[in-house]
């Protein structure tokens, strides 16, 4: 009877040490998140307005990643979400009559993704909610939605490389920028299906779709043996150039967006690559509820840290209905937020302390995000408690008078001179629709709103996708414009179409391949094969080249020949003009021995010519002999080896970059330029919708239900 009786009291102090929220503590939390927004809001509108962000402690403004008052647009659809509609409405007056992106910079093709064009989309869709004055054809149309196209095509450049892959930056008005390093990051190729896949479906160009798709694809195809992704890859000859392999930072969001593109766009071989991948993480990097790093090829541990951006995985787990395991790697997390007020950029976990030189905590949404995502699916009261400890944390320490800074040391709190615009278009909002739970974001699919368009009735607000930026996309909205016949979606569809050559390897492999798995990846003979084409081709054009400079220096001879000839005519006639019939016959000498000069000066520049014909008879000959060497060497599958003779030819006679045609890169993909497999599940006509749209279907909801 004790027993039962200490037992029953152990119970009774377990259930009542979590925190008993009522509906009036929730309410409050909800008002101070907003506070939260407006006192950050209000200082950048205050101090940095005409700037990308703010400097909460100068009290001014600075630029930062594209110069075009990045908070402004990047806080847009939050104002939204707060209900706002007066403010979201004048600003986005504004930036539609003032932003401009027709600027001679260097910009980050993944920021401006996320940021830019992810903000735009999101406030177009939301922007019916403000009642605001709507085009004909919304939400086909609109002028948010064309600033977001815009800027959209400006980054089209960047995928214009071998492996479909993109560059990392480019420049708003001339594409790629010279010199650019051909080095990018995982998440700086995965993030974009989507934002890209929203355009497409929106404005009937299937190109963005296209070349995110093509660009998930290919990394899926570079990933090792045993199923991992490195860190950085070059996207001109895919090999990777740094081989630790995890879930954090510069590869996060490569995996969020398959999962959420999967979702948005009704694609299930986006599912499948991310339950493929999963398996090949919690093999070798989960290890006691963390995440830590090890090398993509053996999966040997190769840094024990957790990296703050690693807290957005346990939100992302929920989206999959994978409750259990997100809920005990939240704990973790919210175990170190509880040790030191702060998620340090990186914490080694062996020693239980932030990394030396990454003790930060730039105001990030991550452990926000997924607390967020779990309340939703679990309604468990202890994540109403983290989030009331985030909420406390940053409004006590980084709160200052012109904003919020963030944190340069968790371990002491000291404030650093910044305030990223994602404080307002993710922390703030994500806080604020956890202790929101009627918001509309918040709905679980059940309901929404039916407008008509000319193509038949369409439903709205039923249920959204953040992209990594918090900004909402509308799922129904996309069915409103260019749909897909549904006939088509599953047609078709075989994960060995996707898994490409890599897999294939990795499913035959043998003991035999282990010693060679920390080798660095070498390209496949699709590649070879593509840059033995390109290397005769360059062979060709500068044998071509040679050639029209050989034509031209014998059409310059001949001119000149002519010219000199012209002008000794004109002397010999003005001379004969100017002999008196009593001449005598040294004069008459004279004129002959001009004469036999011009004939030898002509045998001369005759010499010469045959000279310079006989040289290029020899370039031509070389050059041939070059060719057929490589020829030779590719058929026994051999390296192919290059003279000096033609390596100082491809030096010198290198052709400038052709201008970017998006049509170009467009038929490249349809036509499977690029070596790898992809999946066809659906047509890419995106003809306009000629009858009534397809009804709404609810098969599938944020809460993580996937049918």
């Amino acid at each position: 009877m004790k027993l039962i009786i200490i037992y029953l009291a152990l119970l009774t102090t377990y259930c009542n040490s979590l925190r008993q929220y009522t509906k009036e503590d929730i309410l409050r939390l909800r008002e101070d998140a907003k506070k939260m927004f407006y006192h950050g809001y209000d200082s950048y509108l205050k101090y940095a307005s005409d700037y990308d962000e703010l400097k909460p402690l100068s009290c001014c403004g600075k630029n930062t990643w594209i110069s075009s008052k990045l908070t402004l647009i990047d806080a847009l659809d939050t104002l939204i979400v707060l209900k706002n509609y007066t403010e979201f409405k004048r600003v986005s007056d504004y930036i539609i009559a003032n932003v401009d992106f027709d600027k001679d910079i260097n910009v980050s093709v993944f920021e401006t993704n996320i940021r830019i064009v992810g903000g735009l989309l999101s406030a177009h869709l939301l922007s019916h909610k403000a009642q605001m004055e709507l085009e004909p054809g919304f939400p086909c149309n609109g002028p948010l939605l064309r600033l977001a196209e815009k800027v959209a095509r400006k980054l089209l450049p960047a995928f214009d490389t071998k492996t479909s892959m993109p560059y990392g930056t480019i420049n708003l008005m001339h594409g790629v920028p010279e010199g650019e390093t051909s080095v990018s990051c995982v998440a700086g190729i995965g993030t974009f299906i989507i934002e890209f896949g929203t355009l497409s479906r929106l404005t009937g160009d299937s190109i963005y779709e296209e070349v995110a798709l093509n660009a998930l694809y290919s990394l899926y195809n570079h990933r090792s043996a045993i199923g991992l992704l490195g860190n950085h890859i070059d996207v001109q000859t895919g090999i990777w150039t740094a081989q630790d392999s995890g879930i954090g930072a510069g590869v996060d969001s490569y995996y969020e967006y398959l999962v959420k593109g999967s979702i948005l766009l009704n694609r299930p071989e986006l599912m499948e690559m991310f339950l493929e991948l999963r398996k090949s993480i919690d093999k070798y990097l989960h290890k006691d509820d963390w995440q830590i790093w090890v090398s993509m090829n053996k999966g040997q541990m190769t840094l024990p840290v957790f990296q703050s951006l690693q807290a957005f995985w346990p939100g992302l787990l929920s989206l999959i209905g994978d409750i259990n395991p997100a809920m005990k790697i939240l704990y973790n997390m919210h175990t170190v937020w509880r040790q030191y007020g702060f998620l340090a950029e990186m914490y080694n976990i062996p020693n239980a302390e932030p990394t030396n030189a990454r003790e930060s905590y730039p105001l990030r949404p991550e452990l926000i995000e997924s607390v967020m995502y779990l309340y939703r699916a679990t309604g468990d009261p202890y994540l109403l408690e983290v989030g009331e400890d985030i909420l406390t944390s940053i409004e006590h320490s980084a709160k200052t008078n012109c904003g919020y800074a963030s944190i340069k040391n968790v371990k002491d709190h000291r404030k650093q001179d910044s305030m990223e615009s994602f404080f307002l278009a993710e922390t703030t909002k994500y806080l604020y629709l956890l202790f929101d739970p009627d918001n509309f974001l918040n709905s679980d699919g059940r309901y929404g709103t039916i407008i008509n368009t000319k193509n038949g009735e369409c439903i709205i607000e039923s249920s959204y996708i953040f992209n990594t930026e918090a900004h909402p996309i509308d799922l129904g909205a996309l069915k409103c414009c260019h749909d897909l016949p549904r006939e088509s979606l599953v047609k078709g569809f075989s994960r060995q179409k996707y898994l490409g050559d890599i897999a294939i390897e990795k499913f035959n492999d043998d003991d035999s391949k282990t010693d060679d798995l920390d080798n660095e990846s070498k390209p496949n003979d699709e590649f070879k094969q593509q840059l033995l084409e390109e290397i005769i081709s360059a062979l060709s054009n500068a044998n071509k080249k040679i050639k029209d400079n050989l034509d031209l220096q014998k059409r310059l001879v001949e001119v000149s020949n002519r010219q000199k000839f012209d002008k000794e005519q004109e002397i010999k006639v003005e001379q004969h003009a100017n002999v008196d019939e009593d001449n005598s016959g040294d004069e008459k000498l004279e004129i002959i021995k001009l004469t036999t000069n011009e004939l030898e000066s002509d045998d001369v520049n005759q010499s010469k010519l045959d000279n310079d014909l006989k040289l290029e008879d020899s370039i031509k000959s070389q050059v041939k002999t070059d060719i057929k060497i490589i020829k030779k060497s590719a058929e026994k599958n051999n390296n192919s080896i290059i003279t000096e003779f033609v390596k100082n030819i491809l030096k010198t006679a290198q052709s400038k970059p052709k201008k970017f045609d998006s049509q170009i890169l467009l038929e490249k993909i349809k036509t499977n330029s690029f070596g790898f497999t992809r999946n066809e599940t659906w047509t890419t006509k995106y003809d306009l919708l000629t009858c009534k749209a397809q009804a709404y279907s609810n098969r599938i909801s944020v809460m993580g239900e996937f049918y």
